[in-house]
């Protein structure tokens, strides 16, 4: 059964982006992640500045990756994710596979979630849009 995406953003891995042994660096992906998160809200009405100007802050809790198969210079690639509102956190299942053979590259789940007036708490904004992207899903 092929897995079901809410977005894809496709990238090309630069020459700085990798270590000394050639391929990206871990970190490297979590920019990636983070590029992919960004745009998808973007592509759904939200923007983390303007949440940010309205008090709401939305904020990684936790980051679990599993490194698959390695980029390297050159490969062109797209990151695609899904997303899930389960109480206070936004969980974010994000996969990058590798465009020339569809190579699963990395698999990772981001949890956020969001601090409204210095509390975890529920962004009724970003509620209603998650909610409208699960309605198209289905």
């Amino acid at each position: 059964m092929a897995l079901s995406y809410d977005f894809e953003l496709d990238f090309k891995v630069r020459d700085y982006e990798c270590d000394l042994q050639g391929v990206v660096n871990n970190s490297v992906y979590q920019n990636y992640l983070e590029h992919t998160r960004h745009e998808f809200m973007l592509s759904i009405g939200l923007d983390f500045a303007d949440l940010f100007k309205k008090g709401i802050v939305a904020v990684v809790a936790r980051i679990d990756l599993a490194y698959k198969t390695p980029l390297v210079s050159g490969d062109e690639f797209t990151s695609k994710l899904r997303v899930e509102h389960q109480g206070i956190r936004y969980m974010f299942y994000q996969d990058i596979y590798r465009k020339a053979d569809d190579k699963l590259c990395l698999k990772g789940v981001v949890t956020t979630t969001t601090v409204i007036s210095g509390r975890l708490a529920v962004s009724e904004e970003i509620k209603e849009a998650l909610e409208r992207v699960n309605a198209k899903r289905k």
